[in-house]
């Protein structure tokens, strides 16, 4: 499955993820100690909407598109709120024209102790990301293979922060890379927060992926799902998850007030469902 990420910026995987990540950032910072976020697979940070490879998938309409005005029941909007505020940061003039990717995300709602590594290994992604950031001494951007931080880069300084693994998904083997890579970086930073991306297309890879992850002996593994439609006849996008390793322990809560929100919003095809479950406890 190729899931290059600018044909796909802003559909409703995009969003669930980085509702998640909003929301994750949100309660690091209630303490004022500085905390840092790892993005081991960076992309470009910025996305234009109007792009040829946006374009020919519009799936953002599906996802972003959707939210960006909708009307939300207060408890909600105001959980929403971070992440909207990140979006429409790039979009002054209203509507959605552009779509700010993780690290975008989490560095807007940084504050000015916290820190970010951008990690990416795509050359010219690297150079988009540069650009991007330059002059922003509290993000390095960094070129390397995403699944090589998972060791070198751990345990950060700050000793408090987030890991987001959000492989894209080209090459075979991204599951157990997955397992691995979190087992790995379990031993060396326990107490670190770590957020992993899949997407649901393979039921059965999906299945025996939550199983490997259930066997790996790594605690408090909180397992998102979320589908937008029932498996399709032929392979296609039909939902994502996130594993959350060492969840705040907020997020559960705010979680059920999210997730069917955002579920009466971006279903694509009845039936299909979002679940929350607790893979280690």
């Amino acid at each position: 499955m190729n899931y290059r990420h600018a044909y796909h910026a802003g559909n409703f995987a995009d969003v669930v993820k980085h509702v998640v990540l909003s929301r994750l950032v949100e309660y690091l910072k209630q303490k004022d100690k500085a905390f840092r976020v790892i993005d081991t697979h960076a992309g470009i940070g910025r996305y234009d909407l109007s792009s040829t490879e946006a374009q020919k998938t519009g799936e953002w309409r599906g996802g972003i598109g959707r939210l960006v005005d909708a009307t939300l029941d207060p408890p909600a909007a105001a959980l929403l709120a971070p992440y909207l505020e990140a979006v429409r940061s790039l979009n002054p003039e209203g509507g959605v024209k552009k779509y700010p990717g993780s690290p975008l995300i989490a560095r807007h709602l940084m504050r000015k102790q916290d820190r970010l590594s951008a990690i990416e290994l795509h050359r010219q992604d690297v150079a988009k990301l540069r650009t991007l950031f330059q002059g922003d001494f509290q993000t390095r951007v960094i070129e390397l293979d995403g699944w090589l931080a998972l060791g070198a880069h751990l345990p950060p300084k700050e000793k408090r922060g987030l890991v987001l693994v959000d492989p894209p998904f080209e090459e075979q083997g991204e599951f157990d890379r997955l397992v691995d890579g979190l087992r790995k970086a379990h031993k060396r930073w326990p107490g670190g927060i770590y957020a992993l991306w899949y997407p649901v297309k393979d039921r059965k890879a999906v299945a025996a992926f939550r199983r490997a992850l259930v066997q790996s002996g790594v605690p408090k593994l909180l397992d998102i799902g979320f589908e937008i439609r029932p498996p399709s006849a032929e392979p296609s996008l039909d939902g994502s998850g996130m594993v959350v390793v060492n969840p705040p322990f907020t997020l559960e809560g705010e979680l059920r007030t999210l997730l069917p929100a955002l579920h009466k919003l971006l279903v694509a095809e009845k039936p299909s469902h979002w679940t929350l479950e607790w893979l280690a406890a």
